[in-house]
């Protein structure tokens, strides 16, 4: 029973590494446009002075210290794209990761997955992989934290994040 609950502790421990390792080869290749922020910067961004009284900047800077880890990467490249398609689909099916929901705009393929966290509308990981269609970008996301989904769409806007557009189009009704 005790090798069973360290193995559990080691496991649930180490998962939002591995959601941040899988998706490092990107970081560096040519083809690809990587966003990488980690804790210690969003400590830094939290406590920078700034005026509070907006309500809108006041939820980014709540939401800001929630934060563990971003990782975006983006490419045209339909090599990398395939590549991505990959690491995605491995890591989602490894990382326990449920879908919260697929959108097909456009041409466009767009899926968004989450770990919950300890309350249904609290998330500890969201995964977005945005399939580019035809000239458009495709972008790999993932974020880990503890925070609520309905505040994502601020992160997005005041970071211009590439996909904050259809993540906020996406999760409009799920507030």
């Amino acid at each position: 029973m005790k090798k069973f609950i360290i193995t559990l502790v080691v496991v649930l421990v180490s998962t939002p590494f591995f959601a941040q390792a899988a998706f490092d080869k990107f970081d560096g290749q040519d083809d690809v446009t990587s966003i990488i922020v980690n804790k210690k910067m969003f400590d830094l961004m939290s406590k920078v002075k700034v005026d509070t009284s907006d309500k809108e900047t006041q939820q980014y800077l709540n939401l800001i210290k929630k934060l563990d880890n971003l990782k975006v990467f983006t490419t045209k490249s339909t090599r990398v794209e395939g590549e991505m398609k990959v690491a995605a689909d491995r890591y989602i099916k490894s990382a326990g990761l449920e879908e919260l929901m697929r959108v097909n705009d456009s041409g466009k393929n767009i899926k968004i997955l989450v770990k919950s966290g300890a309350k249904d509308s609290q998330i500890r990981e969201l995964l977005m992989f945005i399939e580019g269609a035809k000239n458009d970008d495709t972008v790999l996301m993932s974020l880990t934290g503890d925070f609520d989904l309905s505040e994502i769409s601020v992160l997005t806007d005041k970071m211009r994040i590439p996909g904050g557009d259809d993540l906020k189009k996406a999760t409009k009704g799920r507030k």
